[in-house]
């Protein structure tokens, strides 16, 4: 008789199906895994294969999942947060003394700032726990909660479709050279912001920058868009034109910029997310219980 459990896609097929879910091509998704094209291909016909039916529509631009493969994406996303639960909780069983916790971090703000106190507090108590933190603007994040590839991130708030604590509330300033005719003024307008080009960061608070400006009617010039904290720095510090980050990603001083007070003002929230606090892994409800009590502290 034939062995059924052959008919099983494996975890790398699985794998492959959750990346192409979230992909722009099929030989990209296989890329993100550190799979050639052709190996790419090969798995995807044999999940297809296992499964007796499509789960990408060949016909499609990009990637588009079939019917059947719409079906199947919260399930393997189940699967995999099994997995993660099973590993966890495995070598959790002598009070936390191993163990892997995937966090993730949306930017400066967070790394910087934030995380570090947390994540030393938690080392010191429990040492034998290795933490991997990812950095990635905040969407990523988010899509990397709703595949599993981490339990717990710090994001931007609110958001509703996770369950989230609030670790700190900063605000939006504005950053100018030195010698910047507006730097000798101690608060400053936007209408008087978007006159100057505007150099926007592509991390967590471009979103809030965007709506800040939306909600009084005003179209900043944006000239640059910059993903790391320090190149926007010495962009302004050079005078390529100003710009507006959280205040919790600035350094105290940078040499050649200085940091003005924006009306109206625009609080950031910030805090942690996972898909289900009820459902954490012990190493990851560890960390969350801690940031409860810290923050309550």
């Amino acid at each position: 008789m034939e062995n059924q459990d052959s008919y099983l896609p494996t975890l790398k097929q699985l794998e492959l199906f959750l990346a192409l879910a979230s992909a722009d091509g099929i030989a990209g998704a296989g890329a993100k895994l550190g799979m050639t094209a052709s190996a790419t291909s090969h798995a995807l016909r044999a999940l297809e294969s296992s499964l007796g039916t499509a789960v990408v529509d060949r016909n499609a631009a990009g990637v588009v999942l079939t019917y059947a493969g719409q079906q199947m994406l919260p399930h393997v996303r189940d699967v995999f947060a099994a997995m993660q639960l099973i590993r966890t909780t495995a070598s959790a069983s002598a009070g936390l003394k191993t163990g892997l916790l995937r966090i993730g971090s949306f930017g400066a703000s967070s790394s910087l700032k934030l995380l570090p106190p947390l994540l030393a507090s938690f080392r010191a108590r429990y040492p034998g726990v290795d933490m991997f933190v990812i950095e990635k603007p905040d969407a990523e994040i988010e899509q990397d909660l709703i595949e599993r590839r981490i339990e717990i991130g710090v994001v931007t708030l609110p958001k509703p479709q996770f369950d989230t604590q609030l670790l700190a509330i900063d605000e939006l300033v504005a950053v100018l050279p030195v010698k910047h005719h507006l730097a000798d003024h101690p608060t400053l307008h936007l209408r008087d912001i978007a006159q100057y080009p505007l150099i926007l960061t592509h991390a967590g608070s471009q979103g809030l920058i965007a709506r800040m400006f939306a909600r009084v009617g005003l179209h900043p010039r944006v000239t640059h868009e910059l993903s790391q904290l320090m190149s926007i720095l010495e962009f302004v510090a050079r005078e390529q034109g100003i710009s507006i980050l959280a205040s919790l990603a600035l350094p105290e001083k940078y040499e050649g910029v200085v940091y003005r007070k924006i009306v109206p003002q625009s609080p950031r929230r910030v805090g942690l997310a996972c898909l289900n606090d009820q459902r954490l892994s012990p190493a990851a409800l560890a960390l969350w219980q801690q940031a409860r009590r810290t923050t309550r502290s």
